[in-house]
């Protein structure tokens, strides 16, 4: 079997996406994948920005420490959505 973008090989594991096999590498680059990870990322660390960061946000401070916390606090829930997507479709 081979890789239905790329045309790997598929020996070491294939994924199934939108009715065609994928390598890894094609996979986390699936466009609809992709889609929906951000889409969770952004509802998802919104909220989280909201309940660890609010108050600080609210007050109007904006410490150098969130310069690094906001953009994990988004990046989390994507890296979480794209595994747990892969995951579901690895056969």
């Amino acid at each position: 079997m081979r890789c239905s973008r790329c045309g790997r090989s598929l020996a070491r594991g294939a994924y199934d996406l939108g009715g065609a096999r994928y390598c890894l590498h094609c996979a986390t680059r699936h466009r609809p994948l992709l889609r929906r990870s951000v889409r969770t990322a952004l509802v998802v660390g919104t909220i989280l920005v909201a309940i660890n960061q609010g108050t600080v946000l609210a007050a109007g401070e904006f410490p150098d420490a969130l310069l690094w916390k906001i953009p994990l606090t988004y990046l989390v829930p994507f890296c979480v959505a794209s595994w747990g997507a892969l995951g579901a479709a690895r056969r």
